[in-house]
């Protein structure tokens, strides 16, 4: 696990039903226990009572990991081929799926854990990256 401080932009992976496999974005606002829960606040979810206010949060250190790198689009990176593994952005944060299909300019999207399939723009779309050791490892094409 990296060593992560206040005010770094993560990614959390939530592991509550309905919404395994997804990544959301935040920002730590504070290490706690020595660094094995973080003090989040998402950038894209908001308190169920106050929707003007950002979702504050403990989540765990296994939940966190620093944020993808940028990926500049071109003609290669913009290719996605049978059962790669990516991200599709969608419901404010990035849900883990495989590629199915293409219908046109679209690519078709299948998610294991709600059993949906979705047709995506390539601009919603990132190769799934894995967080391990340290670095950024492209993930192979098997569900996990």
């Amino acid at each position: 696990m990296a060593m992560l401080f206040k005010r770094d932009t993560v990614e959390v992976c939530s592991k509550e039903e309905g919404f395994l496999g997804s990544y959301y974005q935040a920002k730590i606002l504070s290490p706690l226990n020595d660094n094995t829960l973080y003090r989040v606040q998402y950038k894209n979810l908001v308190e169920e009572e106050d929707q003007t206010r950002p979702l504050v949060e403990i989540v765990s250190a296994d939940e966190v990991r620093p944020v993808p790198p940028p990926v500049t689009f071109t003609k290669a990176t913009q290719v996605f081929h049978y059962l790669d593994s990516v991200d599709a952005f969608d419901n404010d944060g990035w849900w883990v799926g495989k590629i199915t299909g293409r219908p046109g300019s679209k690519y078709w999207v299948y998610f294991e854990t709600t059993r949906d399939e979705i047709a995506y723009p390539v601009s919603r779309l990132r190769h799934h990256l894995e967080w391990r050791d340290g670095h950024w490892i492209l993930a192979n094409n098997t569900f996990f």
